[in-house]
């Protein structure tokens, strides 16, 4: 590794950091040298953490054995960082961008012309599989990378039909690779580390946590240029992602469902607070093409 990407993934792999904290050692020294070279004291009080907190950190990235499992994910993975060529272009956008990407696939599928999020809830009614196919087979057969985030329900449906019709797909974790969740779907997983991209911004050592769900979603908005919701729920985790890629500027599509149903909910409030709706894939592709073109 070079001297100041190894740095950044030795602080990125403590579990003592966090982003903002990451981000403020980035205003104070873009080399990331800083923390390799003070005193837990000083780190202490130039970021306003306690002192456990800055001891913690120091004695993580100065551990031979942290540096040696390192260079294990480094030769295991492809890991990303936003050193390098290869960082996705529309991350660096976002409010909130991850330093460090793990990824296990073709990370070619970071910079595809054509990309769509598509998400939605865990639990679908038997209406959404049958109308998300007719949208979405189109969509991937017109060249579009599907990006969701390996969820059961919604998210693993996309990223089948991607695989299943010559498409390409990205799946974003809440995990690090040793510890896949959801583990429903194994077979799916092989499939997406084989021939097309799995993504996560957790070291592969780090287990799902609750709160990684949440800024997974930032990543599955950030991914793309716009986000198509099938079904959801009026309070879920769609709906957090949906408020994200509104964050960012991205455009957001909507599904309409049956009255009355309460996956339907979610996606009828977005369309009448100004999601577009969609009837076919022409109503995405026409606007998508005109937009980006």
């Amino acid at each position: 590794m070079k001297d100041r990407r190894r740095r950044l993934l030795l602080l990125h792999d403590s579990p003592h950091m966090t982003r903002p904290i990451l981000r403020k050692l980035f205003q104070i020294d873009a080399s990331l040298l800083y923390p390799f070279s003070c005193t837990p004291s000083q780190l202490s009080t130039t970021l306003s953490i306690p002192l456990s907190r800055a001891q913690s950190i120091h004695r993580h990235i100065t551990d031979n054995n942290i540096m040696k499992k390192l260079d294990i994910y480094d030769q295991k993975y492809t890991i990303v960082t936003v050193f390098d060529p290869t960082y996705p272009e529309y991350l660096k956008t976002i409010p909130d961008p991850p330093y460090a990407l793990y990824t296990e696939g073709d990370v070619s599928l970071f910079h595809t012309p054509l990309s769509i999020s598509v998400i939605g809830t865990r639990k679908p009614s038997s209406y959404a599989f049958p109308a998300m196919k007719s949208i979405l087979i189109p969509l991937i057969s017109s060249g579009f990378t599907i990006v969701s985030g390996m969820a059961q329900g919604i998210d693993q449906l996309a990223h089948k039909l991607a695989a299943e019709f010559n498409g390409k797909t990205i799946a974003v974790l809440g995990s690090g690779f040793e510890h896949i969740y959801p583990k429903n779907n194994p077979s799916l997983y092989d499939t997406l580390i084989r021939e097309h991209l799995v993504v996560s911004e957790y070291p592969p050592d780090c287990p799902p946590q609750k709160y990684h769900f949440p800024e997974r979603n930032r990543l599955i908005a950030g991914l793309t240029p716009s986000t198509f919701v099938i079904e959801a729920r009026l309070k879920s985790g769609t709906l957090i992602t949906v408020d994200q890629a509104l964050e960012q500027g991205k455009d957001v599509y909507a599904l309409p469902g049956p009255a009355g149903h309460v996956t339907s909910e979610g996606c009828h409030k977005m369309i009448n607070e100004g999601a577009k709706l969609v009837h076919t894939h022409h109503d995405i592709l026409e606007d998508w093409l005109e937009k980006f073109e």
